[in-house]
């Protein structure tokens, strides 16, 4: 199994990077509350990667922490919830957040997310709230330590910013015209497609 990787990220197009670790460029999925904390292309970075085989894949989801990459794990243990929707689910929350509202049984907070209805978003809550009762408590306090900020990064041109913003909230499961709709509605000049994907899952939460 990967479980870590040191390397150089080569290409970043959200929410997928690619990273050069001993010659070998290796695809990974990550979080967008993940993502938005990576260093700048060219730069080396170290990610904890959660290893998925599937009859027509092999897949790698990508975290900053063990403890982020522990709660994916827990979150898709849970009745109905794969790593694609583990994925959106941390993606439109920060680990803090989700942990909050797991604690304050949301409901209706959770259901905002993609692929999130009523039933499973009552699964989570239930679920979640023993598991994350067993998680040591270091894990628990380092989801606070989790930035709620995106640097901003120089784009092209918008348009291109607009488009891998678009691409990005089709991968997290969002409906074509969600994604183009609320990402028209944000987009300022000069903003970042990072800082886009951000706006527009605040905007959907």
């Amino acid at each position: 199994m990967i479980g870590r990787l040191r390397g150089i990220l080569l290409e970043k197009q959200p929410p997928e990077i690619l990273i050069e670790v001993g010659g070998v460029g290796y695809e990974v999925q990550m979080p967008m509350s993940c993502f938005y904390e990576l260093p700048e292309v060219e730069q080396e970075a170290v990610i904890y990667t959660h290893f998925v085989v599937r009859e027509d894949a092999q897949l790698l989801y990508g975290f900053n922490s063990k403890a982020e990459r522990a709660l994916f794990r827990a979150v898709i243990k849970a009745n109905g919830v794969g790593p694609k929707l583990g994925l959106a689910i941390l993606s439109g929350m920060t680990a803090s957040q989700f942990v909050e509202c797991v604690k304050r049984e949301d409901v209706s907070m959770l259901v905002k997310l993609p692929g999130v209805g009523k039933k499973t978003a009552e699964r989570l809550v239930v679920e979640m709230k023993d598991r994350l009762a067993s998680f040591p408590t270091s894990e628990i306090d380092e989801f606070e330590l989790v930035q709620d900020s995106a640097p901003i990064r120089p784009q092209n041109t918008a348009s291109h910013a607009e488009e891998e913003a678009v691409s990005a909230l089709l991968t997290l499961g969002y409906k074509p015209q969600q994604a183009s709709k609320i990402v028209a509605q944000i987009a300022q000049p000069g903003m970042s497609s990072e800082t886009l994907i951000k706006e527009a899952l605040r905007a959907m939460v």
